[in-house]
């Protein structure tokens, strides 16, 4: 028996336990993947959201600490290729396997480090948050969907960004309440959260409409392998930005929004459909 082989197969499990357990509509995009790229979308999945956790939920602990520990080994699993860690070993084995740049990662951490102490973004700082906690992401994924391929990494990279960019900002506004109200964030620059109304609610939600269209033309230009997967996830964001759309300010700003999972189960029946009659 290969040792080697079964703890990676190990460590891809509990990047799937992980995925599985915090999101079932990313579960859904990842299982309409082909086969070969599930694997390393849910060691990247796993990577992010341990990060996450460290920096959103692990109040009784010192934060910093956790993250900076993080952040070495996830070093150092990289360099030595390979971690006891099994959500680090099945990230590493993504990126050496798909020449995932460090640079990608290191924002991304840099992203999570901000928001243990920054709670209000000019539009720099707000530029420089989506890059890390959202596009690289996307950019990583990227790496994967192109296997190696340089040239349709590069032509797709502005729309994976755009994309990331509208996914994370859906993410803010669905999360109003306890990014403002629990935690003390506010994201959007320019947009007083303590007086949200309909007129801030627009302008979030057109530069939104904005990268949503980006990202749905590159979404048409991935793989067949590819197209399926990323266009579930699209389609349950877009019903997610729609319901928020529809609802009013005061709402959004007291109550988290929700797809409902049957509704994520028609949603994945009409882009199947979709996908089949090559609509998409």
């Amino acid at each position: 028996m290969d040792y080697q082989k079964l703890f990676n197969r190990v460590s891809v499990s509990c990047s799937k336990v992980v995925t599985r357990s915090y999101s079932t509509s990313f579960s859904l995009g990842i299982s309409c993947l082909d086969k070969e790229l599930q694997d390393p979308i849910y060691s990247i999945y796993g990577f992010v959201r341990f990060a996450d956790e460290i920096v959103d939920t692990f109040h009784h602990y010192d934060k910093q600490t956790l993250l900076d520990r993080f952040k070495k080994d996830t070093h150092l699993a990289v360099a030595e290729k390979i971690s006891l860690n099994p959500i680090l070993n099945s990230f590493q084995y993504a990126v050496n396997n798909y020449n995932i740049e460090p640079a990608l990662y290191d924002q991304f951490l840099k992203s999570m480090e901000m928001d243990l102490t920054q709670t209000q973004y000019d539009q720099h700082a707000f530029e420089e948050y989506i890059l890390g906690s959202a596009q690289v992401v996307g950019l990583m994924c990227l790496r994967v969907f192109c296997k190696r391929n340089d040239a349709m990494y590069q032509r797709l990279k502005p729309n994976a960004m755009h994309l990331g960019a509208a996914f994370q900002k859906i993410n803010f506004l669905r999360d109003l309440k306890a990014d403002f109200q629990d935690m003390g964030r506010s994201y959007f620059p320019g947009i007083d959260l303590s007086r949200f109304n309909e007129d801030s609610k627009r302008e979030i939600e057109e530069n939104i409409d904005t990268d949503f269209k980006a990202g749905y033309e590159g979404i048409k230009q991935l793989p067949k392998g590819v197209r399926l997967g990323m266009y579930v996830a699209y389609v349950y964001y877009y019903a997610l930005f729609k319901k928020i759309k529809n609802t009013p300010p005061d709402r959004v700003m007291n109550n988290r929004i929700r797809i409902r999972n049957r509704h994520k189960l028609s949603i994945l029946a009409f882009s199947y459909v979709k996908h089949q009659l090559k609509l998409i």
